[in-house]
C-alpha cells in the first residue's frame, strides 16, 4: 500500500514540483492549500500580495493537471492572532520580527500535521529547501541545510521531533533551475511564476502603511538626536 502524503501547495513552482517528485517516488499525494491571510489583508490600496485567491486557484489547477485531490484549509483566525498581531506588536516595540518563523512554528506545520492525523496520512510535505536526517548516534531527527542557494532551514528551526519525523522535503538537494525544469517538463503553467519573497500579508514591503491600516492608528513623528543632543532631522514615527 502506498504511503499517503498531505502536501502543502502554495500555488508556486516549488510546491508544485514537490508534488511531481513525490508522485514519482510512489507516494499517494493530496494537495492542501492553507488560506492564512485574513480577507481584510487581501488588498490594500489596490495592491495584491502573495497567498491570494489566485494562488489558491493556481494550486488547484496544478493538482488537477497532476491528477491529485486538492483541499483548502482555512486558518485565517489563527494566522492573524499568532502571526500578524505578533508582527505588528513587535514592530511597534522597535524590534524586527520574522513572521515566516512564527507562521511555521505556530500555524503552518501545526495545521498540516493536525489535518494529516485526522485524515490518516503518513506524512506531510512542503516545498521548502531543507533536509531532514535521522541520527543513530544522537537518536533524533536533524534539520539540515539544503544544498541549494535557496536554503530555508533557518525558518524551520522550531520544528519538533514529531514534526520532523513525519515531514518530507522533496526539494532538499535541488536548485531553483532544476525545479523550474521539472515544472516545465510536465507542462505546468506556473513553471516561470516569479518567486514570492516578500512578507505575504504586507503589500509592496510597505510595513509602515500596513501597520497604520491594520491598527487604524496614526503615529507621532519624532526627532533623530545624536549623542551630543543635536537634532539631526525628523522621522515619521517608529514604523
Amino acid at each position: 500500500m502506498k504511503k499517503r502524503v498531505l502536501l502543502g501547495m502554495s500555488g508556486g513552482v516549488d510546491s508544485s514540483a514537490a508534488a511531481i517528485i513525490l508522485q514519482e517516488k510512489g507516494y499517494e499525494v493530496v494537495g492542501a492549500t492553507l488560506k492564512l491571510r485574513p480577507d481584510k489583508c487581501d488588498t490594500v490600496n489596490g495592491s495584491k500580495t502573495c497567498c491570494s485567491i489566485n494562488d489558491i486557484l493556481d494550486a488547484r489547477r496544478v493538482a488537477y493537471k497532476l491528477g491529485l485531490d486538492h483541499i483548502v484549509l482555512n486558518f485565517t483566525q489563527s494566522f492573524e492572532k499568532k502571526v500578524i498581531n505578533n508582527f505588528v506588536d513587535e514592530y511597534l516595540k522597535g524590534k524586527t520580527p520574522n513572521p515566516c518563523i512564527y507562521c511555521n512554528k505556530h500555524v503552518k506545520f501545526v495545521a498540516l500535521m493536525q489535518r494529516a492525523k485526522e485524515l490518516d496520512f503518513d506524512y506531510i510535505a512542503t516545498g521548502h529547501y531543507a533536509n531532514i536526517e535521522y541520527s543513530d548516534k544522537a537518536k533524533r531527527f536533524l534539520l539540515k541545510k539544503s544544498k541549494s542557494s535557496k536554503d530555508q532551514s533557518y525558518v524551520l528551526y522550531n520544528l519538533t521531533q514529531e514534526q520532523l519525523s513525519r515531514t518530507l522535503f522533496p526539494l532538499g538537494d535541488l536548485d531553483k533551475g532544476e525545479i523550474r525544469e521539472i515544472a516545465l517538463k510536465h507542462g505546468l503553467h506556473i513553471a516561470s511564476k516569479p518567486d514570492s519573497q516578500e512578507i505575504c500579508f504586507v503589500p509592496d514591503n510597505n510595513y509602515s502603511e500596513f501597520i497604520k491600516n491594520f491598527t487604524k492608528k496614526e503615529f507621532s513623528p519624532g526627532k533623530f538626536i545624536d549623542l551630543d543632543g543635536n537634532t539631526l532631522g525628523m522621522h515619521k514615527g517608529i514604523p
